[in-house]
């Protein structure tokens, strides 16, 4: 032993290092964390335990240490062992006289026994921990003189960490009244960061009760929080995003999150295993959502190897799910399912211990279900599906849809078709009430993947039966449900419209910085970071007002008159139109889907190639006879069939999938014949709607660096009796917007760029900098027909449901009622050449759609335009 007099000394280096300690274990250094407090473990162990005078201090040292070591012990040791050094912790709080003090350690004891229950998924065990823990702290806060901070700090850390045990056990009115009263003493207090946590929570709780737009919300504002107070954002709340997005969805979009979180926490060697496991297994499920199983399995094997050294029994069981979805969908594409493998299946759900694991259980026992469904034991998959519950009022959105199309698919299996169409149905409308709740318009669009199985099967299902009038009602019940929904007038967001005017001043600097052969790395690195955050704020701040109900066949019909429309649909690799024409409809069958968008594709490549305005004769030769024969292709299977049902007709297109992308008037059948292309009938139907005002105004605008030809918007104007004409420095991002606010036309010739990865933030090049698709769209009026005439920005990204989101498509769903832009890139001289015509017959008074045909089929192959929305005025 050291002298006495040094004790005192010793004993104050130890706490010093055990404050060190804790410092680098909340900063994730939890190797540096270990070693610091093993120093001071071993100086406190070097005082006398008897000295009566450092004997009180000794013992408070020695617990706080102690408790510190157990529960990080328990990230390497495992569980048992974290529990058990807190038991000899609390051995030693039995000999603290002062009840005060002993208030104060055993409530901290009991927070850190109770988080190392949560964290290993024994809510119920760890809720009770921490009420007994709370109730030593209220204690001690009563019996104060005031409440300081320091003794509403550990208030607020388990009123967050019981709020957060609720939230997981679905108990969510004493989950939100433990979080909100923990917002609301911390941010009392001035606990600002602790305030930043509990919001954080609280996000987590508006997810669980499937509030989506809410949960990215209480994400943004803690990320605001800690950057505003110099701290670093918790990689957590990365993950947290991304499951966010995950029940949006948006798979894509979260697994470009956790991919951000994954290389820092791998890297991190101290990192709890807990941590990294979590964002594995979300990457997990990410993969599995868009189809990369390979990926899937890898990520679900290494969160299932960490999970099980942790001691994790729930995280365990989530990692192995995925790992069996994986195999369940290889074997259902391939169509041979060995027995053993449903055996497995069911011999994992009996093995999970229910309640505590029922909905690990549930699902297992749906796989096995459709497992024993494709391999023909029908009485079985009943038998396996008659256990599983009904889901309750919190469960997740996958899990429902999973159910219905068990029951759907061993309702078709049994030869009911009413049945298992009334289970799809029943699925879509749980799958609306969660698209009710979405904000912005990746949200909405996204959604639809989780009905994507059920969608499917009701197309088959139709199919089989052969009833055109039954599939077209299907039809506009799957696809394109975005633009069932109203807009409504903005929501003003600051820091949206500064993080915009922020990338607009990157993308100039970058121009300028190439200009003058400078570097333009970190500036492209800054500028793309920027652009993540918008969009991770356009996630949750748009609106939208009630959905319009579907479109009926008897109102397509009245409002086509003496048009046809050709809705196209495809199941596996069938394709088919619906023909609505002259009050009847019909089902023609066109071969091969994969044929027709692969020919799609090559025509678009083709038209690229040939769009430059001085392309060698030769060259020229070439491109058009490579062209003319992808055209003529396409215009055998998709229009050429079609022929004698339509006739002469003006046509409206519903396209499907990677269809999106044909210029139609460039198919030999249809040259020179007005055509409007919609995602759905009932889009259209809004779109033709909409009032036609003769005498609204005409904006024509021009981008910079365009040559004279494409850019010669007088001419244009020239057309009509008067039109508002901004260029050169006159044509700036608030000018444009200001003037195109409640147009009539819009016209833009300008250079753009189709952002397919982030459709919303597509954008047109202006004198000041680029005008986004999110920023025309989010006008109070947007206008009602705008003229995109440089640019391919007629592309989509066409998500699962076949609900496309670019530029055009943003106009359409935020209100604007037709868009004319190509598909594929157009050549200067070309361009302009189409707009004069289109213009020039515009004016005189002809229909847009039949305007854009005439001017079309002057040089089909140099003009591919469509007109989108709606084709008359």
């Amino acid at each position: 032993m050291i002298a006495s007099r040094d004790e005192s000394v010793v004993i104050r280096e130890a706490r010093a290092l055990h404050r060190d300690g804790v410092d680098a274990s909340c900063s994730g250094r939890h190797r540096e964390a270990m070693r610091l407090l093993r120093r001071a473990r071993t100086l406190a162990e070097s005082v006398d335990p008897d000295d009566p005078d450092t004997r009180v201090e000794w013992l408070v040292t020695r617990i706080r240490l102690s408790s510190t070591l157990s529960a990080l012990m328990a990230d390497t040791a495992g569980l048992a062992a974290g529990l058990a050094g807190l038991d000899e912790v609390q051995l030693l709080i039995e000999d603290v006289d002062d009840p005060l003090l002993r208030a104060e350690l055993s409530g901290s004891v009991g927070h850190n026994r109770g988080l190392l229950l949560l964290n290993a998924g024994l809510l119920e065990e760890g809720v009770a921990v921490l009420d007994q823990a709370l109730a030593h702290e209220e204690w001690r806060l009563a019996a104060a003189d005031e409440p300081v901070p320091a003794l509403v700090e550990p208030i607020v850390k388990t009123l967050r960490s019981r709020g957060t045990a609720h939230t997981n056990l679905g108990s969510i009115t004493q989950a939100r009244q433990d979080l909100t009263r923990a917002v609301a003493l911390a941010t009392g207090h001035g606990l600002v960061n602790l305030a930043a946590d509990a919001s954080h929570a609280l996000g987590r709780l508006e997810l669980r009760i499937g509030d989506v737009p809410a949960a990215l919300r209480r994400y943004e504002a803690s990320e605001r929080a800690y950057r505003d107070l110099g701290l670093d954002v918790p990689p957590l709340l990365g993950l947290h995003r991304a499951q966010a997005l995950l029940v949006a969805g948006l798979a894509d979009e979260a697994g470009d999150q956790l991919d951000q979180v994954l290389p820092a926490l791998r890297a991190d060697q101290g990192v709890a295993p807990g941590e990294l496991a979590d964002v594995e297994l979300s990457r997990a499920v990410a993969a599995y959502m868009t189809g990369d199983l390979d990926l899937a399995r890898e990520m679900a094997s290494s969160a299932r190897q960490r999970m099980r050294r942790w001691g994790c029994e729930t995280c365990v069981a989530n990692a192995t799910l995925i790992g069996l979805r994986v195999d369940t969908e290889l074997a259902l594409r391939s169509g041979r399912v060995p027995r053993s493998l449903p055996a497995k299946v069911l011999g994992f759900a009996d093995s999970l211990p229910v309640p505590r694991l029922a909905e690990q259980a549930a699902l297992a026992r749906m796989l096995a279900v459709r497992l024993e469904i494709r391999r023909g034991d029908l009485d079985t998959a009943e038998r396996v599906l008659d256990g599983v519950p009904r889901p309750g009022r919190l469960t997740a959105i996958d899990h429902r849809m999973l159910r219905r199309l068990c029951r759907a698919e061993l309702a078709r299996a049994r030869g009911e078709r009413t049945a298992a169409l009334a289970e799809v149905r029943a699925g879509l409308a749980d799958l609306d009430h969660v698209r009710d709740r979405m904000g912005g318009l990746e949200l909405l669009t996204g959604t639809a993947l989780h009905g994507r199985e059920l969608t499917e099967l009701a197309v088959q299902l139709v199919l089989e039966e052969g009833n055109a009038r039954r599939l077209f009602a299907w039809l506009e019940r799957t696809r394109a449900q975005t633009y069932r929904y109203e807009p409504v007038t903005r929501v003003d967001n600051p820091e949206l419209a500064e993080l915009i005017a922020e990338v607009r001043s990157l993308t100039q600097s970058i121009h300028k910085a190439h200009h003058d052969g400078h570097p333009t790395a970190s500036l492209r690195a800054r500028r793309a970071e920027r652009l993540r955050k918008a969009n991770q704020i356009g996630w949750h701040s748009g609106r939208w007002g009630s959905p319009r109900p579907m479109a009926k066949l008897r109102e397509v019909v009245s409002q086509l008159g003496e048009r046809a429309l050709v809705s196209f649909a495809s199941s596996e690799d069938h394709l088919v139109a619906v023909v609505v024409v002259s009050g009847d409809v019909h089902l023609v069958r066109l071969g091969s889907a994969g044929a027709a968008a692969e020919s799609a594709r090559m025509l678009n490549a083709d038209l690229n190639a040939l769009a430059p305005d001085h392309l060698p004769d030769a060259l020229v030769r070439v491109l058009s006879t490579s062209a003319h024969k992808q055209a003529s292709r396409l215009d055998a299977q998709l229009a050429r069939p079609l022929a004698e049902l339509v006739g002469e007709r003006d046509l409206v297109v519903v396209p499907t999938g990677a269809l999106y992308a044909v210029p139609w008037g460039v198919l030999p059948t249809l040259h020179g014949r007005p055509i409007v292309v919609a995602p759905s009938a009932t889009a259209w139907l809004a779109a033709e709607r909409g009032e036609w005002r003769r005498d609204g105004r005409t904006v024509l605008v021009r981008g910079p660096g365009l040559p004279a030809a494409v850019g010669e918007i007088a001419k244009l104007g020239a057309h009509y009796r008067s039109a508002a004409l901004l260029s050169g420095e006159g044509a700036t991002v608030a000018a444009v917007l200001s003037t195109s606010d409640d147009a009539e036309i819009a016209h833009f010739a300008a250079h753009g760029v189709h952002e397919p990865e982030n459709a919303l933030f597509s954008r047109l090049e202006l004198t000041d900098g680029p005008l986004y698709a999110h920023e025309l769209a989010n006008l109070p009026h947007p206008p009602r027909q705008v003229v995109l005439a440089a640019c391919e920005l007629a592309l989509n990204r066409v998500r699962p449901g076949d609900e496309p989101l670019g530029f055009a498509s943003a106009l359409l769903a935020s209100g604007s009622q037709m868009v004319v832009a190509p598909v594929s890139r157009v050549g200067d001289q070309a361009s302009a050449a189409t707009m004069d015509y289109y213009h020039r017959r515009l004016a005189a008074g002809a229909q847009p759609a039949l305007a854009l045909a005439d001017a079309i089929a002057v040089d089909p192959l140099r003009r591919p335009f469509v007109c989108l929305g709606s084709g008359q005025n």
